[in-house]
């Protein structure tokens, strides 16, 4: 009876940080897909749990009456964050259309993507009580965002020694949404910025 008239008050910042892993183990599935020792449909899989995690979050902050910061940030937050794994589901079929396997610059690309995203837990495990800390993994994951902006420079020149235009086509294809996957996680970090100097 009590509890009819108490505000509803959910984890938030909780929910923030479980979709943050659920995101860290689809992206680890999806670094092994690209070493060629993974499965394309776990990493389906993944995303549709990224998907049930972010709804967590929504479902949350419809109903939350207060909230740790912003609502506008926090739902940018979870939405970001789920483009992230959407991205990487979006290779696995790109690669599978193109009939083009990941080579070892995507291998890197993926590792460094996923390394990214481990400093974006790093972050949510830190914000709501140290925001240098929560800043100083953001700028990490920012990092390893210019680690694939150069394994993409260098795959992208490689290229042009290939003769098959097919594969020429399907590589530059898959590289630039790797690139994209990165901007992803850039994007997630900077918005964890505004999000902590919004609420100092």
């Amino acid at each position: 009876m009590k509890r009819w008239f108490l505000p509803d008050m959910p984890d938030l910042l909780g929910l923030l940080r479980e979709q943050a892993a659920v995101t860290q183990g689809g992206l680890r599935y999806f670094s092994s897909w690209a070493n060629g020792a993974g499965d394309a449909d776990i990493v389906r899989a993944a995303e549709h749990e990224g998907d049930a995690a972010k709804r967590a979050v929504q479902s949350a902050l419809r109903t939350a009456f207060s909230t740790p910061f912003d609502p506008e940030d926090i739902y940018e937050l979870s939405d970001r964050m789920d483009g992230i794994l959407n991205s990487a589901k979006n290779i696995v079929r790109e690669a599978e259309v193109l009939a083009t396997p990941p080579d070892r610059h995507m291998a890197e690309m993926a590792a460094s993507i996923a390394e990214g995203q481990g400093y974006l837990c790093a972050a949510f495990d830190a914000l709501g009580h140290d925001a240098d800390e929560a800043t100083a993994a953001s700028d990490r994951a920012v990092k390893c965002c210019r680690d694939v902006e150069r394994t993409y420079r260098v795959a992208m020149s490689e290229l042009l020694s290939l003769d098959d235009v097919r594969e020429v086509i399907g590589r530059r294809e898959l590289y630039r949404r790797f690139s994209r996957t990165a901007d992803a996680i850039e994007s997630v970090a900077g918005r964890i910025w505004y999000a902590v100097v919004k609420n100092p």
